[in-house]
């Protein structure tokens, strides 16, 4: 009778050991299938045109991320609070060497979130109006390029560049001494398709680029100070005279941004407007013949 008990003791431990395994492999097996699932998801993010502009919802801030054949240049990244959800972004797209990054001016909302950018991926050439600028934030931007070895390069108005198969011209900088008319302007061509982007810039710049005669027509214009009424006059408007015009602004910012003036504007030019604050992270794609836009939400 006891070894009866013994042998039933010894089974039902057997029983046990094998059911204990099986939860085990099945838990491996379920931790796998949702690391494969994750890995998928991240394999799914990838550019699928030869020509792209991400337009980074980064709230009351600036951030774009431009691809061209292979190259990249990321145009601001926001606040200092943005810089997780910046290096987030660059590794969802496995972006880990940037051509170029341009931070515009000096101001957080443009310059703060580029630390994360500059935390994940390696950067060949950083341009920005000022070396040297009073904030934490512009700080700790200057500490992470410096960490890479590399310094800050300050463009001039004429300067050009290319990245990938699309020319990249520096229509302003430094224009005038406070941070926003110091802003880098730039043209991006590629094809017969062409973006505009204007940092902070105000009407003083807009003013400067008019008589200095630049070739600002293009189909998409990133609107100036978040669709602030100091940016975007009628003037520049007629010699931009985009087709589409993308406004990075914050949803109930304190600012009223964008200005109901400068709406008014951008209707009477008959462009279609897209905006962070309605549409999240705005993608536009180009063939170089034309461009196509892409939401991540469409509720206003």
């Amino acid at each position: 009778m006891r070894n009866r008990k013994i042998s039933e003791h010894s089974g039902f431990k057997k029983t046990l050991t094998f059911l204990f395994a099986v939860l085990i492999f099945a838990a491996a097996a379920a931790a796998a299938k949702m690391l494969k699932n994750e890995e998928s998801e991240k394999e799914h993010k990838e550019f699928t045109e030869d020509f792209e502009i991400h337009f980074i919802d980064v709230g009351q801030a600036d951030a774009a991320l431009v691809f061209c054949k292979g190259e990249t240049m990321l145009i601001d990244g926001g606040n200092s609070e943005d810089s997780d959800l910046i290096y987030t972004y660059l590794d969802n797209y496995e972006v880990t060497e940037l051509d170029y990054i341009v931070a515009t001016h000096a101001h957080e909302d443009h310059v703060g979130g580029l630390s994360g950018a500059l935390n994940y991926a390696a950067a060949e050439k950083v341009l920005c109006p000022v070396t040297q600028y009073d904030s934490k934030a512009f700080s700790n931007f200057v500490k992470n390029v410096e960490k890479q070895g590399k310094e800050i390069s300050v463009p001039s108005a004429g300067d050009r560049f290319s990245l990938g198969e699309a020319e990249v011209n520096i229509i302003a900088c430094n224009t005038k001494d406070d941070a926003n008319n110091t802003s880098i302007v730039m043209k991006i061509i590629y094809g017969d398709t062409s973006f505009l982007l204007t940092g902070d810039a105000e009407r003083e710049t807009e003013l400067a680029i008019l008589e200095g005669g630049y070739d600002i027509s293009c189909t998409v214009l990133k609107v100036g100070h978040h669709g602030s009424d100091s940016s975007t006059t009628y003037p520049f408007l007629r010699a931009v005279m985009p087709k589409y015009a993308v406004i990075s602004v914050g949803k109930d910012n304190s600012y009223d941004h964008p200005s109901e003036n400068t709406l008014s504007r951008l209707r009477d030019s008959g462009a279609t407007v897209y905006r962070t604050d309605y549409n999240g992270d705005i993608i536009c794609r180009s063939n170089g013949n034309k461009v196509t836009f892409e939401v991540s939400k469409s509720n206003k």
